[in-house]
Formats: structure tokens, sequence, C-alpha cells
């Protein structure tokens, strides 16, 4: 039976065992690098920024290990690590606007809010013709609607550890999302209107 993040992080802080740190890092590098690529849209960049989150997660652990424990699951404390690694970068590159709280204090939940036909972000996926495409689309979203679809798509956090990873409430990442899937909806209906159809 696989052993569980948890063990594997254990087995590195107490042995120092370097195969259950590999294991970790294989295991989860997918949904990082998805993250940092969606967030730069630049191969280069995610791989070097894919490095420096690394090279922060073993400092991390190194000089502060109980930092982890204190965090809670490793995925969601790295993709904290990979967030603060990309905000630095884009920072420098001063490309980073992020909004205020101003969306914090709906009426409503979000599930209310949502229309019942609205599809969700998988079915949003499957009917994009190609990545490629639907890639195009969330580069074009706001930046905070762009972090939080990513977030949910990449690394498959809740939407309590993507507010708490973003430093807004669970409501605001909430709509966040749903401005997003709106976006891209509105996009994709678009993107088919100005497509021409082959007549026989």
């Amino acid at each position: 039976m696989p052993r569980t993040d948890e063990e594997l992080v254990q087995a590195y802080l107490e042995d120092q065992d370097q195969a259950a740190f590999r294991t970790l890092v294989e295991r989860h590098k997918g949904r990082i690098y998805g993250y940092l690529l969606g967030m730069v849209h630049r191969r280069d960049l995610a791989d070097d920024l894919f490095q420096e989150t690394f090279y922060r997660v073993i400092s991390a652990l190194q000089k502060q290990r109980g930092s982890y424990e204190q965090q809670g699951r490793w995925l969601a404390w790295v993709m904290r690590i990979a967030r603060n690694a990309t905000l630095d970068h884009l920072r420098k590159r001063q490309k980073w606007q992020d909004v205020g709280d101003h969306a914090a204090d709906y009426d409503t939940t979000y599930w209310e809010r949502l229309p019942g036909d609205a599809p969700s972000a998988d079915d949003l996926l499957e009917r994009a013709e190609t990545r490629d495409m639907l890639d195009g689309f969330i580069a074009e979203l706001p930046p905070e609607q762009r972090e939080v679809l990513l977030l949910r798509q990449e690394t498959d956090l809740t939407f309590r550890e993507i507010g708490e990873l973003t430093d807004v409430s669970i409501n605001t990442a909430l709509g966040r999302m749903r401005y997003a899937l709106a976006n891209l909806r509105k996009m994709i209906r678009q993107s088919r209107r100005n497509t021409p159809t082959n007549v026989n």
C-alpha cells in the first residue's frame, strides 16, 4: 500500500529519506507545474518557478521542521510556497494586480447564485474543442479569477483551502470561480459564433 504524504514527509524529516521526497515530488508535480504554467504562460518560467518552489520547500523543511506539521495537507502547504514564488516573480515584472475583498460579503451562497443549468469546470474542459484554445481563454481571465480556477482544476484544493491560500474569504474564492466560469462560457460561445461552418 502506498505511503501517505504525511508518512513520506516524516520519513524525509526523520531519516533524510531522499526516495520519500522524490515520491512526493513525483506524486504532485503535475498539479503544481500545471498551476505555475497557467499563471506565467511560459514553460521556461514555469520550470524555473518549479525549481524555486522546491528549493523553498526543502529549505523550509530543513530550517523549520515543524512548519509543515502546522500547515496540514502537503499539497496545500506546497501550493502556498508555489504561489508565493509566482507572486514574487509577477510583482517583479509588475504584472500582478490583485483585487480587494470587496466581493466577500454575499447575502447568498455560491451555490444559490449559480444558475442550476450552469456547467461545472469539468464540463467546460470537456466541451472545449482543444486544450490549447481553453488555455488561451484562461490566460485572458482577470488574474484573481485565473488563479482560483487553476488552483481548483490543477490541484483540486477545496475552496476553503483556496481562500486560506489566497488570503480571502471562502465566499470570495467561490465568487471568483463563478465569474471565471461565466467568462469562460462567454468566450467559448463567442469563439463558436466566430468559427465559420463548412457548407457542402
